[in-house]
């Protein structure tokens, strides 16, 4: 079964109906809390939202991968920054009981 992909006008559109907002004044609020995010992020910090999930900023060793149509051909893949989220209980047991695990 493939699953919709919900985007961020859908969200602030669902948000404004359910709570009778005007929808820019949402979407005002997403903005700022996403660039929020970012700025957090980008400095290297990490942001814990109880239940729900954890994102912070982890670093990834250099590493040796292949070309996967010439698979004798090595590629180096040089040390990065990288988001990592680790899913908090409520979303886990909220994506668990979806797929029935």
């Amino acid at each position: 079964m493939k699953r919709a992909t919900v985007q961020k006008k859908e969200i602030v559109d669902c948000i404004a109906k359910e709570h009778n907002v005007r929808a820019n004044l949402v979407l005002n609020v997403v903005n700022a809390f996403l660039d929020k995010v970012l700025n957090t992020l980008a400095k290297g910090g990490r942001l814990e939202f109880r239940d729900f999930g954890i994102f912070q900023v982890v670093k990834r060793k250099a590493k040796v991968g292949r070309d996967p149509q010439k698979a004798k051909v090595t590629i180096k893949i040089p040390a990065r920054k990288a988001v990592k989220f680790t899913p908090g209980k409520k979303m886990k047991k909220a994506v668990a009981q979806e797929f029935g695990v």
